[in-house]
C-alpha cells in the first residue's frame, strides 16, 4: 500500500531556472536510467520475489525510487517553468512548452516516451540483483554528468543527494547478492559445458593489417583459462580447427545401451498408463466437486491418446509395443484406492483434496517418466519420438496445474464454514 507524504524526500531549491538544463533533467525522470525505470524495475522484481527478506529490500528501494522521481520531477518543473510564458524559453523545447505546458512528462531528454522496455526483470533473484547494481551504476554516472553541467547551487545539492543514494542502493544490492552465497558464475540451473566455459577465444588475432596487438591479462590467462586462437585464422583443416573448440555438451554419438534404456522406459510408462485407464473412472466417480470429476474424465481421454502415442513410438523404434510391469504406478494406484475408501467418511472438500493429492503424486511420477524418456530420445536423435513424448509430457504438466487450481478453490471452500462459525460466535 502506498501513501503520499506531502513533502519531498529532499527539499528542492532552484535559484536560477535553466530551461535547457530542465530538459537534461528529464533523462532522470523518463529516461532509460531514470528514477521511474528504477522504481518500476525494483518494485516488479519485488512482487515476483519468493524470498521474503530480499523482497522487502526490493520493495523498500523501489518505493524510495518513487520518492526520487518526485524530487527530480520538481527540479525539472522548476527549471522548465519559464517555458510556460517566455517565447525564447519555449523555443528551447517546443514539445515541452506547447504539448506539455512547460511541465514534466514521461519523456527522456530527447522527447522519446518512457517504455517498459527499459526494465530488466528475469524472475531470477541473483540475475536481477546484478542488473540492479548495474542500473544504479549507470544512474550514478548520469547524475555526475548532470552536476557537471549545472550552475545552480540548490540544484547541485539535490543532485548530489540523489547521486549518493545510488551508491547506497548499489551497496545494499551487492550485500544482498553476496548473502545468497551463490558462486559468482552460478547463473540459473543448467551447468555450462565443461572445458568450453574456460576457453577464451582470441578473435582479434594478429597485428598490423590483420588487427591490433594481442594482449594477455587475468581475463584470458592464468587459473583455468585456455587461450584459443580464432579458427578463422588457423592454417589447418576445418576438422582440426573445429576440434580446438569444445562445443559439445554431450558426445556426438550415443553410448551403447541407450536404445535399450529408452525402450525399457517406454514399456514402463505404457504399463503405468494402462493402469490409469482403469483407475481414472473410479477417481471420477469418487470426486464430489464437479470440476474435479470433469478433469478426471478429460484426463482419461488424454491417457487413451497417450497410449496411442506410445504405441506409435514403439512402431517408430521398430519394436513390439509390450508393457513392462510398473511397480511404482502399482503402488500409487493402490494408495489412491485407500484414499478413496477413507474419503467416504470425510467432508466433500477434504475428500476431494485428498483425492487431488493422490492424483498429483501420479502426475509427478508420470512427468518424471516422460521427461526421462524424452531426454533419452533426444540423445538418440529420434526426433519423431521426441515430438510424441513432448505432447504427452505437456498434457501431464497441464493436468498437474489444473489440479492445483481446483485444490486452491477447494481450500477456500473448506475455510468458509470456519469463517462463518467465527462470525456467528462474534
Amino acid at each position: 500500500m502506498y501513501h503520499h507524504v506531502k513533502k519531498l524526500m529532499y527539499t528542492v531549491r532552484v535559484d536560477e531556472p535553466d530551461v535547457r538544463f530542465g530538459n537534461m533533467l528529464l533523462e532522470q525522470f523518463g529516461g532509460a536510467n531514470g528514477e521511474l525505470a528504477a522504481a518500476m524495475q525494483y518494485s516488479i522484481q519485488g512482487l515476483n520475489c519468493e524470498d521474503p527478506d530480499r523482497k522487502d529490500l526490493l520493495m523498500d528501494i523501489g518505493t524510495e525510487e518513487l520518492s526520487h522521481l518526485e524530487v527530480v520531477g520538481c527540479l525539472a518543473r522548476l527549471h522548465l517553468k519559464p517555458s510556460k510564458f517566455d517565447r525564447q524559453a519555449a523555443e528551447t523545447d517546443p514539445l515541452i512548452a506547447i504539448a506539455g505546458g512547460g511541465g514534466v512528462n514521461l519523456f527522456n531528454s530527447q522527447g522519446n516516451p518512457w517504455t517498459a522496455d527499459y526494465l530488466k526483470i528475469t524472475g531470477e533473484l541473483d540475475v536481477d540483483l546484478r542488473s540492479n547494481i548495474a542500473a544504479e551504476a549507470r544512474a550514478k554516472i548520469v547524475y555526475e554528468r548532470l552536476i557537471n553541467f549545472c550552475d545552480d547551487s540548490g540544484t547541485k545539492d539535490a543532485l548530489q543527494f540523489l547521486m549518493t543514494r545510488e551508491i547506497t542502493h548499489m551497496k545494499a544490492f551487492a550485500a544482498a547478492l553476496e548473502s545468497m552465497k551463490k558462486p559468482a558464475f552460478s547463473i540459473g540451473a543448467i551447468a555450462p559445458t565443461p572445458g568450453l566455459v574456460n576457453q577464451y577465444f582470441n578473435d582479434s588475432t594478429g597485428v598490423g593489417d590483420e588487427g591490433e596487438l594481442d594482449t594477455r591479462g587475468p581475463w584470458n590467462e592464468g587459473g583455468d583459462w585456455e587461450l584459443v586462437d580464432s579458427p578463422a585464422l588457423q592454417q589447418s583443416s576445418d576438422a582440426e580447427a573445429a576440434s580446438s573448440i569444445r562445443t559439445e555438451s554431450s558426445p556426438p554419438t550415443a553410448p551403447d545401451g541407450l536404445d535399450d534404456l529408452l525402450i525399457d522406459e517406454l514399456r514402463d510408462i505404457l504399463h503405468g498408463e494402462k493402469q490409469l485407464i482403469k483407475a481414472l473412472p473410479k477417481m471420477a466417480k469418487a470426486a464430489r466437486f464437479d470440476q474435479l470429476r470433469e478433469l478426471f474424465e478429460l484426463h482419461l481421454h488424454e491417457t487413451e491418446q497417450q497410449i496411442e502415442r506410445l504405441n506409435e513410438c514403439f512402431s517408430l523404434l521398430g519394436v513390439n509395443a509390450r508393457a513392462k510391469p510398473c511397480k511404482g504406478m502399482m503402488g500409487l494406484v493402490e494408495e489412491g484406492q485407500e484414499i478413496m475408501a477413507d474419503g467416504q467418511e470425510k467432508t466433500d472438500a477434504a475428500a476431494d483434496l485428498s483425492l487431488i493429492g493422490a492424483a498429483q503424486r501420479v502426475e509427478h511420477y508420470e512427468i518424471s517418466g516422460y521427461t526421462t524418456a524424452k531426454n533419452l530420445a533426444q540423445q538418440l536423435r529420434h526426433s519423431a519420438v521426441v515430438a510424441l513424448l513432448s505432447k504427452s509430457l505437456a498434457e501431464e504438466q497441464n493436468a498437474d496445474q489444473l489440479l492445483n487450481q481446483i485444490a486452491r478453490s477447494l481450500m477456500s471452500v473448506a475455510k468458509m464454514p470456519a469463517a462463518i462459525e467465527q462470525t456467528e460466535e462474534a
